[in-house]
């Protein structure tokens, strides 16, 4: 128990105290407010498969695309020390570039719907790398370096599809948008499972994840260690193109359409917010994928609260707004330190009273 509170004293709060806080928060809320907040039932679709449905399912199932952006801007972020805000647009791109594949065809099958999911990658990567070399190479701010894709990538999405908004149609991209036959689970939560388990696995065969934390902590230092500060800014901005592309294929697949203008739209800022409440600095450096994921849950949970509280969908950006400051706030290195400091005083002070 003192080896405990000694590891405490020295490492103050761990990255994932915030987002589980923020977490137990909402469901004791939740509880509190309507216990059947948290039921899951079993229904059927429009198919007649027996699917899962609930609050619940709808909060892990809604956040799909932004626990995986937020996996690609971790990355970007911890390397960088800015953040990527073209993700929306770029997503947009990616589904254009999906659906026009898809449209070139005769029919949608399943080795059409691979062939254009790649295309849609490595449309992706290439933005992902224009955006990498703005930064890695030419040393520009992240911010202002994607800010150029962020103004321009819709209507590049719009030329892709001549303007118009073809729908594409198909069992198989009903499946990989909502439910597969037979499987109660939604699709795209089983697509973040595998995307983490893939990064997961990236991390733990290379040196990704500990080389990307030495640049974003001191990229001088980092480079006289031999490592190339170059490319692994530029691979972080890759990495997040293909998280960019596999969420917007499930925004497509979910629409049965691609709409260049409102698919994934605003998506950038709560890719931001889940990483900084997923406990990780955006000032670059040690990150942790899992608390990103979980932060994009608070905020896909947060918004389903109010949603269930019948707050106005014009209202709930303002509430949101409110709650992720104060998470942000008490998750700031600021409070963190203070929060140490009176931890430690308390100790000092029990140390005391056995003492006397």
């Amino acid at each position: 128990m003192k080896d405990g509170s000694k590891k405490f004293l020295k490492n103050g709060l761990g990255q994932l105290t915030i987002p589980l806080i923020a977490v137990a928060l909402l469901v004791i809320f939740n509880l509190i407010r309507d216990p059947s907040f948290f039921s899951i039932s079993i229904t059927h679709n429009n198919v007649g498969n027996a699917v899962l449905s609930g609050n619940l399912i709808s909060i892990i199932n809604g956040a799909s695309e932004l626990a995986i952006l937020a996996i690609g801007m971790t990355l970007v972020t911890a390397a960088t020390k800015g953040q990527d805000i073209s993700v929306g647009a770029a997503a947009a791109i990616a589904g254009s570039v999906f659906v026009k594949v898809l449209k070139s065809g005769s029919e949608i099958s399943v080795g059409m719907v691979l062939l254009a999911f790649l295309c849609a990658c490595l449309v992706a990567m290439i933005f992902g790398a224009f955006n990498g070399t703005l930064v890695a190479v030419f040393n520009i701010q992240p911010m202002i370096a994607t800010l150029i894709l962020y103004t321009c990538g819709r209507s590049i999405a719009y030329w892709i599809n001549g303007g118009a908004t073809p729908t594409v149609n198909s069992p198989i991209l009903n499946a990989i948008g909502s439910f597969a036959p037979g499987i109660p689970v939604p699709t795209p939560v089983i697509i973040v499972i595998a995307v983490t388990i893939l990064f997961k696995l990236l991390f733990h065969f290379t040196s990704l994840e500990i080389l990307t934390q030495s640049v974003g902590i001191n990229q001088s230092a980092a480079r006289l260690n031999g490592i190339n500060t170059t490319f692994i800014k530029l691979l972080s901005f890759i990495l997040l193109g293909v998280c960019v592309s596999v969420a917007g294929c499930i925004g497509v697949s979910r629409l049965g359409l691609i709409n260049h203008e409102t698919l994934l739209l605003d998506v950038e800022m709560d890719a931001i917010l889940a990483v900084a409440i997923g406990g990780n600095s955006l000032g670059g450096g040690k990150f942790k994928i899992s608390g990103s994921i979980i932060g994009a849950y608070v905020i896909q949970m947060l918004t389903i609260t109010l949603y269930a509280m019948k707050v106005s969908s014009t209202d709930v950006k303002a509430y949101k707004a409110i709650v992720i400051v104060l998470l942000v706030v008490i998750g700031s290195p600021v409070v963190k330190e203070r929060f140490r400091k009176i931890f430690k005083k308390g100790k000092s002070g029990t140390k005391g009273v056995e003492a006397a």
